[in-house]
């Protein structure tokens, strides 16, 4: 006799290799024309911090906003969503890092606000993905202004080189958190 679960079980869209979340030749972190890797540091800096940017949004792509809003398990308050309003507040702050002005403000209130606000309503998921693609863009050409990886920036004199390895470092992070949180909402699993 089977027993019934509620825990979803593990798929893939992939078919060429099934432990993947797409095949090679439909992943959009493949299609960068001829297969040959970026020339430089900062360009290569630049495509990994775009590949997990990628990956975070296919890792939400096909939910809807109850299931993006899912929390992990008690007494977490992460969530799909959540990653995706943190990313942004983190894209903020890291605005903040390289200017002279003053700081931006929170997008989100206070601590943790980003996670514990996150609930199943379309607007908030809408409005989380336009937050991050501005700050996201924001943050992008402040920095397209300092393409020297060790010119130092803002009060605190961060290298640009360190900012873009703590970004890819925080999306790289958050896109090991998504995997199990996808996996947990409808079991899909993969690269």
């Amino acid at each position: 006799m089977s027993r019934m679960s509620d825990r979803p079980a593990r798929w893939t869209r992939a078919t060429v290799y099934p432990d993947m979340w797409a095949d090679p030749d439909d992943d959009p972190r493949n299609n960068n024309g001829d297969g040959a890797g970026p020339d430089g540091e900062l360009a290569t800096l630049q495509d990994f911090l775009r590949d997990y940017r990628l990956t975070l949004r296919m890792k939400c792509d096909g939910l809807d906003a109850e299931q993006l809003a899912r929390r992990s398990v008690p007494p977490s308050t992460m969530s799909l969503l959540g990653l995706l309003r943190h990313l942004a507040e983190v894209e903020r702050d890291w605005h903040n890092w390289i200017s002279d002005a003053d700081p931006l403000p929170k997008l989100y209130g206070g601590s943790d606000a980003d996670f514990d606000g996150a609930v199943a309503d379309q607007a908030m998921v809408d409005a989380a993905y336009a937050d991050l693609e501005r700050e996201q863009a924001e943050l992008d050409a402040a920095l397209a202004r300092h393409p020297d990886l060790g010119e130092r920036l803002g009060k605190d004199r961060i290298a640009v080189r360190e900012l873009m390895v703590h970004r890819i470092d925080e999306y790289a992070r958050h896109c090991g958190h998504a995997d199990l949180l996808r996996e947990c909402v409808d079991g899909r699993v993969g690269q």
